[in-house]
């Protein structure tokens, strides 16, 4: 319940009002509080630039950081500001790569309840909501994720309100009497521009587009290689989204009617996603769009869901791929480049579905020229080999189902870089010899 909701009265206050100008947020933030914020569209960039000009007045504090798209949060932030997340994300690489970040490696789907039974603290929630809507109740808009949880779980409830959220549905309202700050802004979520796809995205997007049959459920991550591998399946038929993210992409397919979930099951008809990302047109798209449901990933990203799913394939991306099929989505050498996420709870439940698929889809050659097909990993195993069915490169698809180790060795080698064949094929032999 809300710190605002009076003990015997039952008379609740109304929400403080924050100046736009100059947003003071001392009284609801204390020295010691642990502070969450939604990722990507989730961020609410006027409250996160606040708590950074006044960190030194209302500090220490600790956040917890997802996929970041804001910029206001930098390493030298530190000095009042203890930083945590789930890793190398959009702009909390840079976080990381200082030094100013510790890493939580969880699954993408097990946040909730890590803040639900405390061992992810919350004391204050900043949130990205629209304006209320006929019902007096506010859209958590684009990012739903674990932000239910830790609004459940708040002392102190912030919310940045601008009209350029879209009011979206599949995730419960927020009534004004759990909030209490409000902060009313213009600003619109962060975006993400058109991606700039090459010559390596769009024969990746062809290969995989012929793994995927008309009916098939869809999970795609964010930014060019999963928007290209969307835009390469227009001639599909009869496509759904079951997915952490829902950007233009798939909204041009909506639109052409190639993306119905007419298939699916369960939210038949409907399009899932726990995130939206993209133009200002998506925006427009979601808001009040009872064929796009924004949900919680407790729900987006449970096992006992996606079990409910045939012919789900999940499309991810990686660091590095070993020859056996390990998955590295997290670091380079030492250099905490992404995270776990939603891949391997989505990659699991895929490989598993009836007619399912789960591909990892990746460059062959990182943009230091080094091959990402690696003899061994440089950094841990986000996906298990288990996991992974098919691994895409711009140089064909390897199919590792029911390949021995020895097999899986061969079809790899056979799409990474050409110049790295011989050293990988060099590196098979010693493996098969011992």
């Amino acid at each position: 319940m809300s710190a605002r909701m009076a003990g015997h009265s039952g008379i609740v206050s109304a929400p403080r009002r924050l100046d736009p100008a100059a947003p003071d947020l001392s009284g609801l933030i204390h020295p010691g509080d642990h502070i969450l914020w939604g990722q990507v569209t989730g961020e609410p960039p006027t409250l996160v630039e606040a708590l950074v000009d006044q960190r030194a007045a209302l500090g220490p504090v600790s956040v917890f950081l997802g996929t970041g798209l804001g910029r206001a949060l930098r390493p030298e932030h530190a000095d009042h500001i203890r930083m945590s997340g789930l890793g190398g994300l959009g702009t909390a690489r840079a976080l990381a790569s200082a030094g100013a970040l510790e890493v939580l490696p969880v699954h993408g789907g097990q946040v909730g309840w890590l803040i639900a039974e405390g061992r992810i603290r919350c004391d204050v929630v900043l949130l990205m909501a629209s304006p209320a809507g006929p019902e007096g109740t506010h859209s958590l808009g684009c990012t739903v994720d674990y932000m239910d949880t830790a609004i459940a779980a708040a002392r102190t409830v912030i919310a940045e309100v601008s009209p350029r959220v879209p009011f979206t549905f599949g995730h419960e309202a927020i009534p004004a009497s759990r909030l209490d700050a409000v902060l009313e802004t213009d600003r619109a979520p962060f975006g993400a521009r058109p991606p700039k796809i090459g010559a390596a995205g769009r024969a990746i997007a062809t290969h995989v587009a012929e793994l995927i049959a008309d009916g098939s459920t869809i999970q795609t991550g964010l930014g060019e290689l999963p928007e290209a591998i969307l835009e390469g399946l227009g001639g599909h038929r009869d496509l759904g989204l079951h997915s952490g993210i829902l950007g233009d992409a798939a909204r041009t397919l909506i639109e052409r009617g190639v993306l119905t979930n007419a298939r699916k099951p369960i939210d038949t008809g409907i399009s899932v996603t726990t995130t939206v990302v993209g133009s200002e047109a998506l925006y427009a798209f979601v808001h009040r769009n009872p064929g796009v449901l924004v949900r919680p990933s407790g729900y987006t990203h449970a096992d006992a869901v996606l079990a409910q799913i045939p012919r789900l394939v999940a499309i991810n991306s990686a660091v590095e791929v070993d020859l056996t099929g390990q998955v590295n989505a997290e670091q380079a050498g030492r250099a905490i480049v992404g995270g776990i996420g939603g891949q391997a709870d989505f990659a699991r439940a895929a490989s598993r579905s009836p007619g399912g698929c789960s591909i990892i889809a990746l460059p062959a050659t990182a943009s230091n020229g080094a091959s990402r097909i690696v003899a061994r990993l440089s950094g841990p195993v986000t996906t298990p080999r288990a996991d992974v069915d098919v691994v895409v490169t711009e140089h064909g698809a390897a199919d590792l189902r029911g390949c021995t180790l020895g097999e899986r060795r061969r079809r790899l080698v056979a799409i990474a870089a050409p110049e790295a064949r011989e050293a990988l094929e060099r590196a098979t032999r010693e493996e098969e010899t011992g």
